[in-house]
């Protein structure tokens, strides 16, 4: 595990079967998780927010013209199913026991999580990884979700690969 993920373990992820994965998550988990999806869909809705540059990156960095373009036909699908994701995961831990995801939902989640981490990486000031950005005490809580989610993440591609 890398710096700051000690102690985040995820409860518990498994193949049920080749369909469906559970995902137990403790109390705190879900909380955490549902606060963090919530926010996610504030800022996907809102579209000002400065993590929008994460979650929709300029496609064409070096021309301006292609990259406006790109950004018309694509950043209204993009969000819709980036609102999809986060919606979905909210909607799952919103209920007691293991949450059951079948296909397409672990990687829907996949997505949704992958979305968490860019847009807490952009408040941390995280821009690559192996980065620390901010760890004064006021972003530990941020620093700690991050890297549960990476540990959620990861256990979670490691199931779907089995």
């Amino acid at each position: 595990m890398g710096h700051g993920q000690q102690g985040w373990r995820v409860s518990r992820i498994r193949r049920q079967s080749p369909s469906t994965i559970t995902v137990e998550l403790s109390v705190v988990e879900r909380m955490l998780l549902s606060r963090l999806a919530e926010q996610l869909i504030e800022v996907l809705s809102d579209r000002t927010d400065p993590a929008m540059t994460r979650l929709l990156p300029n496609a064409y960095p070096d021309d301006p013209e292609a990259s406006a373009e790109f950004y018309r036909f694509t950043a209204d699908g993009l969000t819709e199913r980036k609102l999809a994701g986060a919606r979905a995961v909210l909607a799952a831990v919103s209920n007691d026991g293991p949450v059951v995801l079948t296909e397409p939902a672990p990687v829907q989640w996949l997505h949704a999580i992958t979305d968490l981490r860019l847009t807490i990486a952009n408040r941390l000031g995280i821009a690559h990884d192996g980065d620390l950005g901010r760890t004064d005490e006021a972003a530990m809580p941020l620093q700690h979700s991050y890297y549960w989610l990476g540990e959620l993440q990861e256990q979670l591609v490691e199931a779907l690969e089995r």
